[in-house]
């Protein structure tokens, strides 16, 4: 397969306007900066990373935020997040991934896999541990969110592999951060529990 893409989905950290969800258990300014990190460590991570080229798709369109200049930006346009992940897809070099910008345990090694299974495969898609997704990948272009999907919903993935009118196959599962609870377990400590003598 030749050199990819990988599009990374950005929206402005501005207070209020990002992890709204997540904003609303533990405080828009801790959400707001926890997004701002994320962001900012993924873009440095995959754009690191010479196996493929990293292209941020932002929003609002032409938001410059602070993430490298060298790395090309398009603007997610207007619509349902569906509509708009089909736009960045469409205008991107081929094969492509497009990842979300706050998934802490993402690292290249999970975008590597994703890109060989996607050899296999007309999509790949990467299961969250919430129900949803946090990779989608296509080899040619074509349109993956036609139908309807329940957006942060715990059947979010079953619902766009159900309306897909081909086969897809699955990449590894990770966890984003979209809510207290998962917010509760990315912060939990480790735990070392020691024997007694």
């Amino acid at each position: 397969m030749r050199r990819g893409t990988v599009v990374v989905m950005l929206r402005e950290a501005r207070l209020g306007a990002v992890k709204t969800r997540l904003g609303a258990d533990i405080g828009p300014a801790r959400a707001t900066a926890f997004y701002r990190r994320m962001a900012a460590e993924t873009v440095r991570r995959l754009a690191a990373d010479r196996r493929w080229r990293v292209v941020l798709a932002v929003t609002p369109d032409g938001a410059r935020g602070p993430w490298p200049r060298r790395l090309r930006r398009i603007g997610q346009g207007r619509g349902e997040l569906g509509r708009r992940m089909d736009r960045a897809l469409a205008r991107v070099t081929l094969p492509a991934l497009l990842v979300g910008s706050d998934i802490p345990g993402l690292r290249p090694r999970h975008i590597a896999c994703a890109f060989r299974r996607l050899c296999a495969a007309r999509a790949v898609f990467g299961p969250a541990e919430d129900g949803g997704f946090w990779l989608v990948g296509v080899r040619q272009r074509r349109r993956l969110f036609a139908g309807p999907v329940r957006w942060s919903h715990p059947e979010t993935l079953a619902d766009a592999l159900a309306q897909l009118p081909f086969s897809a196959v699955l990449a590894d599962r990770l966890a984003d951060v979209d809510d207290g609870a998962a917010w509760a377990a990315y912060t939990r400590p480790l735990c070392v529990i020691r024997s007694s003598p």
